[in-house]
């Protein structure tokens, strides 16, 4: 395999100490405002902001620099229609047969049931598929690397792109997702991660009043 071509870090720019820790601090404050939410407005957001969005996320670190990601962007009303159909009947099968309690427990503050009217009502879904192999022109495979990881990493980078530029989100992820490939056919080498919710809150949107781990619970100085 031919090596990589090196260039000149460029892109890179020191601050100062003070100003580094002005721009941490205010990313900290901007990120711990972000809240998933359920009630979407169908209010238009322009497909550039999507667009920017997604290369935003395509930048993340892969594994091998594979990049084992495809981000299939829903906004055509019957598309929509058709995921939210699919995924109420897996999610009433789960709900009402599968769910363990302890998992209805957790989920009981939430307000959450099978009922998802926000993949019709949001003006965008994002289906992020992993792609467990590559494909050459020729039908020959590639071996990718890190898979989960990699896509999860690109997934969170998403998510911050969407809540900086003003929007909002919700990490949905059906009980079964199959029906996703079904629907927006896609090739036998990719599964579904996750479905992202996009767009503006519906106006008096509430929710739950949760809070984070602090720093001390989650993280070791060594």
């Amino acid at each position: 395999m031919e090596k990589a071509r090196l260039v000149p870090l460029d892109s890179y720019r020191e601050y100062s100490p003070e100003e580094m820790a002005e721009r941490a601090a205010a990313f900290r404050i901007r990120m711990q405002r972000r809240r998933s939410v359920r009630s979407f407005s169908s209010r238009p957001v322009a497909r550039g902001v999507i667009e920017d969005c997604l290369l935003a996320a395509g930048s993340a670190p892969s594994g091998a620099n594979m990049q084992p990601w495809s981000f299939v962007v829903v906004s055509d009303a019957k598309v929509k229609r058709r995921i939210r159909e699919a995924a109420e009947e897996e999610e009433y099968r789960f709900y009402k047969e599968q769910a363990p309690e302890e998992w209805l427990g957790a989920i009981s503050d939430l307000g959450t049931d099978y009922q998802k009217s926000f993949l019709e009502t949001a003006p965008y879904l994002i289906v992020i598929f992993a792609q467990r192999h590559g494909v050459l022109p020729d039908g020959r495979k590639v071996k990718h690397y890190y898979v989960r990881d990699s896509v999860g990493i690109a997934t969170g980078i998403l998510i911050a792109a969407i809540h900086y530029a003003g929007l909002v989100s919700l990490a949905y992820t059906p009980s079964r997702m199959g029906f996703l490939n079904r629907i927006l056919n896609r090739p036998e080498n990719e599964r579904a991660s996750l479905v992202l919710v996009v767009g503006y809150p519906e106006a008096g949107t509430m929710v739950p009043d949760l809070s984070k781990k602090k720093l001390d619970e989650t993280t070791t100085f060594m």
